[in-house]
C-alpha cells in the first residue's frame, strides 16, 4: 500500500480539507478518499501537489507500487525540464529589459532632456513589464508548461515559504 502524507502536508499549510479541494481544483471526496490512502491520477496527484507546493514524491512516505514509482519518476522528470524552460524564458525577458534599458539610459544622456527618458523607461517600462509577464507571459506560459509554476519573486515570498518549509520539517522532528 502507497502510504501518503497529504494529511500532514495540508495540516501544516493550517488548510482543511475544503480548503485544500479548492486550492487544487479537485472535490471535497477525492480529497478524503486520498487521505484514506485510495488509488487517484497521476493529474490529480499533481493539482494536489501544487496546490500543496511539493513535488508529487513527497505527497508519499513510501511507494510500494513499482509502476506508480515510475510514473512517479517520469512525471517529476518532466516537471523539472518544464520548470527549466520556464525559467530560461523569464529569464530571457528579464534581460531583454535590461539589456534595453542600458541602452535607453545610454542615448538619454546624449539629450539635453534625456532625464525624462531615463526615468519614464525605467519606471514606466517596468510597470508595463509587470503587466505584460502577468496578461500575457505567464498565462501562456502555464498553457505551454502545465507542470510548472511561476516561482515567487518578492522577498515576502521567498520568506514565507522558506517558513513554510521550516514549519513542516519542525513537524517532522
Amino acid at each position: 500500500m502507497n502510504t501518503t502524507r497529504i494529511i500532514e502536508l495540508r495540516q501544516a499549510q493550517g488548510w482543511t480539507q475544503e480548503r485544500l479541494a479548492n486550492e487544487s481544483g479537485v472535490g471535497l471526496r477525492t480529497i478524503q478518499r486520498l487521505e484514506a490512502g485510495q488509488d487517484a491520477s497521476l493529474e490529480t496527484l499533481s493539482l494536489v501537489a501544487d496546490a500543496l507546493q511539493v513535488a508529487v514524491r513527497e505527497l508519499f512516505t513510501v511507494i510500494e507500487d513499482e509502476t506508480l514509482n515510475a510514473r512517479v519518476e517520469s512525471l517529476q522528470v518532466r516537471a523539472d525540464e518544464q520548470q527549466a524552460a520556464r525559467d530560461r524564458i523569464t529569464q530571457a525577458w528579464r534581460w531583454l529589459y535590461f539589456g534595453i534599458g542600458i541602452i535607453a539610459t545610454l542615448v538619454s544622456f546624449t539629450f539635453p532632456y534625456g532625464i525624462v527618458l531615463f526615468l519614464s523607461y525605467w519606471s514606466g517600462g517596468f510597470l508595463i513589464l509587470l503587466a505584460l509577464r502577468r496578461l500575457v507571459i505567464e498565462p501562456r506560459l502555464d498553457e505551454k508548461y502545465p507542470l510548472s509554476r511561476e516561482r515567487p519573486r518578492t522577498r515576502k515570498a521567498k520568506r514565507a515559504a522558506n517558513e513554510q518549509k521550516a514549519d513542516a520539517a519542525a513537524l517532522d522532528a
